[in-house]
């Protein structure tokens, strides 16, 4: 839903696009503006710029089988380099608002379990197999039928559910809602803050930043995600400037009032030259002889079943928020978008950065009035120009970005009204769709758990027959997704 007019106050007229760049992008047709791209470009930039951080940090940190790291600074360029023709691509071949970037907890399985086991060249060249795999998937048009075969009210609510699973991320990324460090010892296993109390500048940071965003947002103010953001930025320098609260590590120990990943303040440096060594770094055959056949194939087969399922939900989620769905619950050129996420997962394997996937929050500039790739170009450009700019895309932290996370939450979450609750053999999958992926932290674990319950629901009910086909299959492979572990424990 879109939470502010187009620029001119009326609505742009579908039947005559003002030039060839407009019919290209559909700008028009799609009811959008120039200026709601741009803005929704940079929305979507700021709420992800953080993974040019991150990433870098998880893989970094790993050693592989020889005891082997990978170098910061070149995972940082890397990242960015890989995000932004990734995300351009996607603007241009699926003309669609999504943003592409190092998928997190993929990156940790490369980083933690796979690598471990092998060289890092061997690990992404097992990411560069699974993008390759899911290329082929649809291009045989079998991912596209997957995703149709998955009834609409499902989908809706893999968007509320991800709409949730949002809002967490946000909560917790700003330090709103932290683990009780004792909570082996309790049934409460989160909590307000520190000791259940708002006590360090950064989380006031983050409720200030909230309230004017929520202002905005029910005033109906043009670009008001965008305008939280930045104004949550300023704040943070400047409280950064008076206080010197730090990071939320100092010299290896944990600073539980400081800033969660970055820290704001104005770099000293702006311009820096990128690294590129770790591009074309992978081996798609050594892995196979290191380590035998049966540990690479279980690891490309994880990799396979959260990258096809985060993108399919992460896919309805945007198309739902923007109401870019048609009657089947599928956004417009969905072939072309799965293909351009598929080649992403290669690309970030070729780069040694891991699987490149969509990210959610690009609902952020889809809020601020994204309808078509041209936010994608913009998004694009500032991750090119990242890489050189790196001091800059780490100024603004967790606390700012992670406001827009919980607006938009909230505006995914208002879809729940289109489930019939009153239908059992619906409503009960696409509760469990909606409440575990926020409470296991993962996309695929909650649409693994509503495909399953709801063909068990409608076996049980004795309409086997209301199930589509390619659906059993989907339910057999998430079972095996979630037995995965005993498997291994037997097999490996």
């Amino acid at each position: 839903m879109a939470i502010a007019p187009p620029d001119n106050g009326t609505p742009p007229d579908p039947a005559h696009p003002r030039n060839a760049f407009d019919r290209f992008f559909e700008i028009t047709a799609r009811g959008s503006t120039p200026g709601r791209e741009v803005r929704g470009g940079l929305a979507t930039f700021f709420t992800m710029a953080y993974i040019v951080v991150l990433n870098p940090l998880i893989i970094g940190s790993a050693v592989d089988g020889d005891g082997k790291k990978l170098a910061i600074p070149a995972l940082a360029a890397a990242t960015a380099l890989v995000a932004g023709l990734m995300t351009i691509l996607m603007g241009v071949v699926g003309r669609f608002p999504m943003a592409l970037a190092a998928g997190l907890g993929v990156n940790a399985l490369v980083a933690y379990e796979i690598a471990p086991q092998m060289t890092w060249a061997d690990a992404m060249g097992l990411v560069v197999i699974e993008g390759v795999l899911i290329a082929i998937l649809v291009l045989t048009g079998l991912r596209t039928a997957v995703f149709r075969s998955v009834p609409t009210q499902l989908k809706t609510a893999i968007g509320v559910g991800i709409g949730l699973f949002l809002t967490i991320i946000g909560l917790v990324d700003a330090g709103f809602v932290r683990r009780i460090p004792d909570a082996a010892n309790t049934t409460v296993p989160v909590g307000l803050g520190i000791g259940g109390k708002i006590v360090s500048w950064p989380m006031l940071v983050f409720v200030v930043g909230l309230l004017v965003t929520i202002v905005l947002v029910v005033r109906r103010v043009r670009g008001a995600i965008l305008i939280g953001i930045l104004a949550s930025t300023v704040l943070a320098i400047v409280v950064e400037a008076v206080a010197n609260v730090g990071p939320s590590f100092v010299d290896g120990k944990p600073n539980p009032k400081g800033w969660s990943l970055n820290v704001p303040e104005l770099p000293k440096t702006v311009v820096d030259l990128p690294d590129l060594s770790l591009l074309g770094n992978f081996n798609v055959l050594d892995s196979w002889t290191r380590v035998g056949w049966l540990v690479p194939l279980m690891f490309v087969f994880t990799l396979l079943i959260t990258d096809f399922f985060d993108t399919m939900g992460t896919m309805v989620a945007i198309g739902q928020e923007g109401d870019m769905l048609d009657e089947r619950g599928t956004p417009p050129r969905a072939k072309e978008i799965l293909l351009v996420d598929s080649i992403a997962a290669a690309a970030g394997g070729a780069a040694s950065v891991s699987s490149n996937t969509s990210y959610i929050e690009s609902a952020a500039g889809v809020a601020e009035g994204a309808r078509t790739g041209v936010a994608n170009l913009v998004t694009g450009a500032l991750f090119l120009l990242a890489m050189f700019l790196a001091p800059l895309a780490v100024v603004v932290p967790f606390e700012a970005a992670s406001t827009a996370l919980v607006v938009v939450g909230f505006l995914m979450m208002t879809a729940v009204r289109t489930i019939d609750w009153t239908d059992y053999e619906i409503a009960i999958p696409a509760f469990l769709t909606i409440t575990l992926m926020p409470f296991t932290y993962s996309i695929s674990n909650g649409i693994g758990a509503g495909v399953i319950s709801y063909v068990v629901v409608k076996l049980a009910k004795g309409k086997a027959r209301e199930v589509h086909p390619l659906l059993y299959a989907v339910a057999a492979l998430f079972v095996l997704y979630f037995l995965r572990g005993p498997i291994e424990s037997v097999v490996l």
